[in-house]
């Protein structure tokens, strides 16, 4: 092939890729906004109230990373599918996997169930047991809808069609918003809740978003070919443990990299306020940076899915190449903004003088590994569209948590360099992560390379 014939397949690949991330880094950024509602809402209340939402929250999405990483398998299995225009198999896979998603908010509803009494042994403030106590039996009952509303997100970002997660992320806002504000502050005829009322809330609008998900699958003729939802079928455990065993890696995966900064915010906040706070700003600026490529990634695992689902080798590098290409544009972006831009941002979260300091130096920190958060996610984006999940999980393993978070407790708490030591730990977990998963990623399409001329569509593999 000329140089002149695939530069137009490369960027066409480029704005296919872009154009299928766009709604997730929005719909991303609506679910950032959510928690950013709840924080204001419950700061509004009383300090005690956005102490319980703080640590309700965390104990909802730390734990809930598992589910929501392994049922994203249904991503790359429903997209190879598709790339094998075989698509009389994605309506049974999708009805398996809402059993699966079932099957697993039954495990977190236990979960929170169980927890408030764990929380005293947690080293939880008195004051805040109560409200915390409240969140998370009033949350843990959206819990099946919010499986479900992942479930039936991955199937439609398997099939390349973003734009319901999005608007269904920005939707939410407006029932969580005024109902939040209603039942924590008793408007409207509501009683005061408090951290409860956030709680319910926050469960109204899990329902609400799986709901109006569920009719727009039900009514929309896009997938009507599908018939996702023409007949009844009870679990099948064989191919409910088939799911299982691609996800729950990507799960377990997820999770070592979001428990690696859960547990660098509770061991920085042993330390002190002033180091806690800036700690919190730097981390929710790097946080939605990272909104971008974790959107770029996941529309990478339905590019390369689609590509290895008609066995075409070339079409899964070019759809690792596109990835990349804009993932380093992105954070290219990311990092001259957090570069130059520091004391701007963190003057948009805090006036005390010493927090600010501390947090402008961390984003500092923070602009250095925007490049290997980026590859590293998206990778490991590649990665699953290969369905190749395993072998991440224990990369994953060993550079959170065998590299990252030893030599950030070993400087920060050891050495007593603080914070900076701790983001030092942070930037080594992530840049092992990266240079581990980009040689397995090169190590994969070595491979598919290797067997082009033997390698089958999705149809022609073993039912």
């Amino acid at each position: 092939m000329s140089h002149a014939s695939a530069a137009p397949r490369f960027s066409s690949e480029v704005r296919a890729t872009g154009l299928l991330a766009l709604p997730l880094v929005l719909g991303h950024i609506s679910t950032g906004l959510i928690s950013f509602l709840d924080n204001v809402i419950a700061g509004h209340h009383s300090t005690a109230t956005l102490g319980a939402v703080t640590v309700g929250t965390a104990l909802l999405w730390l734990p809930m990373l598992v589910p929501i990483g392994t049922l994203i398998s249904l991503t790359a299995s429903v997209s190879q599918l598709h790339g094998a225009g075989a698509t009389d198999r994605i309506a049974p896979l999708f009805r398996q996997a809402l059993w699966l998603s079932l099957l697993l908010s039954a495990l977190m509803f236990a979960f929170l169930s169980l927890a408030p009494p764990l929380l005293p042994m947690m080293g939880i403030a008195a004051e805040i047991i109560p409200g915390t106590t409240g969140f998370l039996h009033a949350v843990r009952w959206g819990v099946p809808a919010l499986t479900l509303f992942f479930c039936m997100r991955y199937l439609t970002e398997g099939m390349h069609w973003t734009l319901p997660t999005m608007v269904l992320g920005f939707g939410g806002l407006f029932v969580l918003g005024p109902l939040g504000w209603a039942l924590a502050n008793g408007r409207g005829g509501f009683p005061e809740l408090g951290a409860t009322g956030l709680g319910i809330a926050s469960a109204v609008t899990m329902w609400v978003q799986a709901c109006g998900f569920a009719l727009y699958l039900w009514r929309t003729r896009r997938f009507a070919h599908l018939g996702l939802f023409r007949r009844f079928e009870w679990a099948d455990p064989r191919a409910i443990g088939d799911l299982l065993r691609t996800g729950l890696p990507i799960g377990i995966t997820v999770l070592m990299e979001g428990g690696l900064f859960i547990v660098t915010a509770l061991l920085i906040g042993r330390i002190g306020a002033v180091e806690a706070s800036a700690h919190q700003i730097a981390i929710n600026v790097a946080q939605l940076c990272f909104m971008i490529p974790m959107g770029v990634a996941e529309a990478t695992t339905v590019r390369v899915g689609s590509a290895v689902g008609r066995g075409d080798p070339l079409g899964v590098r070019r759809a690792v190449w596109a990835g990349i290409v804009i993932v380093m544009a992105t954070q290219t972006l990311s990092a001259l903004v957090l570069l130059f831009g520091h004391d701007a941002v963190v003057g948009l979260y805090t006036d005390d003088l010493a927090v600010a300091a501390l947090a402008s130096t961390l984003l500092l920190f923070a602009a250095t590994f925007q490049f290997p958060d980026g590859l590293q996610v998206l990778s490991a984006g590649a990665l699953r569209g290969m369905k190749d999940t395993q072998v991440p999980m224990f990369i994953a393993m060993a550079a959170y948590w065998g590299i990252g978070m030893p030599l950030g407790a070993g400087l920060g708490l050891g050495l007593g360099w603080g914070p900076q030591g701790m983001w030092i730990g942070l930037i080594a977990g992530l840049t092992a992560a990266a240079v581990l998963m980009g040689l397995r990623l090169r190590w994969q399409n070595r491979q598919l390379t290797a067997q082009a001329p033997v390698l089958p569509p999705v149809r022609q593999a073993a039912p």
